[in-house]
């Protein structure tokens, strides 16, 4: 049912497209712990492990950081030390830290329980418009209008797949509040969501029409491999300095120099006399 940029959806192709999104997730669902939770704590966890990082990796992580950190009172106060070691493997290590830092705003303004307004959720550290709707959709199945990757791609396959021109997320929202089901949100959003990742299965990545699109850079040799080994080797060793690191790990010392720089100014780590540890204040 492809359409132009300018059409407004009729009412059958409404439902035409809500009958092949549900037979798919009836046929195909995908089953994940934090889709077993209403806990926005969890939601959020979730959320926050699973940006750029799939689904199949995040499992294992989230369900031994759950075990390590129940709810948001126990993560506030862990060591972030600790907090690295079982983020450890996700990468994006900035996760983490807002992760933290959210659940310390809760406990400090909202006594230990996340809020339900999109726009609370979304004033929290690290906690930007897709993942404050997610929340507010998924632990209370509010109407929220959002989009992610796999959302994006079933709205690009469906209503964009004749046009040669870039897609903007603006021009796919209103398609998203017209279709979105208000009676049952979550499962829903889940059933886009499952649609789209077996579309990836199926056809090239409808999202590369995505006026959005960045191809990720590689990460052998990047600014970012070079910051992940040094958490890694914090969160192992305690402590340790740029040539051991640099041993340990065969990235050159400039690169850990430029990282590690980085990772000063972010207040994640702190040095002494060239013995580098995580940052716990």
């Amino acid at each position: 049912m492809p359409c132009t940029k300018s059409m407004t959806l009729t009412q059958d192709a409404v439902d035409d497209f809500r009958a092949a999104i549900i037979k798919n997730y009836k046929e195909r669902a995908r089953i994940f712990p934090w889709r077993k939770t209403r806990d926005a704590y969890k939601i959020l966890v979730s959320e926050m492990m699973l940006q750029q990082t799939q689904t199949l990796r995040v499992v294992p992580k989230y369900e031994a950081w759950i075990e390590a950190f129940p709810d948001a009172p126990s993560l506030a106060s862990a060591p972030f030390s600790d907090v690295l070691a079982y983020w450890n493997g996700l990468g994006y290590n900035r996760r983490a830290k807002y992760l933290q830092e959210a659940c310390r705003e809760v406990c400090t303004f909202y006594g230990g329980k996340f809020p339900r307004e999109r726009k609370l959720l979304e004033s929290l550290p690290g906690i930007g418009p897709y993942t404050a709707g997610a929340v507010a959709a998924f632990a209370f199945n509010k109407a929220e209008v959002f989009i992610e990757t796999n959302i994006r791609s079933v709205f690009i396959f469906f209503f964009f797949g004749n046009t040669y021109e870039k897609v903007s997320d603006a021009e796919i929202l209103p398609l998203v509040e017209r279709t979105l089901d208000k009676t049952n949100v979550r499962e829903w959003y889940w059933a886009l969501m499952d649609y789209g990742a077996e579309l990836k299965k199926r056809v090239q990545n409808p999202s590369q029409k995505s006026a959005h699109y960045v191809r990720q850079s590689p990460f052998r040799g990047s600014l970012r491999e070079a910051r992940g080994a040094i958490v890694r080797q914090l969160t192992e060793k305690k402590s340790a300095t740029l040539s051991e690191i640099a041993r340990s790990e065969r990235i050159s010392l400039s690169r850990l120099e430029k990282a590690a720089s980085r990772l000063l100014e972010e207040r994640f780590v702190c040095e002494t006399k060239g013995v580098y540890r995580i940052r716990e204040d």
